[in-house]
This record gives C-alpha cells, structure tokens and sequence, in this order.
C-alpha cells in the first residue's frame, strides 16, 4: 500500500479549533459506534422493534 499524496479530509471542524488529541478520540468514538459497542447491556429486543419501550414507560398490569 502506498501513501496517498493528496488526501481528503474525513471530518470538518465547523466551529473552535480541534486538536490532533480530540480527532482522534472523536474518531475512536464513531468507530466504536459503527462497529456496533456503542452501548452494551442496554436491553433493546434483537428483533430491531421500532415501538419497543423501557420497562419503565410500561402501563400498569392491575389496578388492583
């Protein structure tokens, strides 16, 4: 493989100044979030349902 001599920047700055540390966490980050771990054990169903809800929002079984 060679080294390009010309390349195309992969992310843009719109506002401040980044540095060469925070691109490459930021660029660790959107790795990771492609890669599928960006949030393990959160306990989504597997099937992908677009209605499912935490346990938390559930409405009550009895009014008992």
């Amino acid at each position: 493989m060679g080294t390009p001599e010309h390349h195309e920047p992969v992310l843009r700055v719109e506002r401040g100044q980044a540095s060469d540390e925070e691109l490459a966490a930021l660029t660790v980050v959107l790795l990771a979030l492609r890669a599928g771990g960006a949030f393990p054990g959160r306990g989504r169903p597997v099937n992908g349902s677009r209605w499912w809800r935490p346990r938390t929002r559930r409405a009550p079984r009895s009014w008992q």
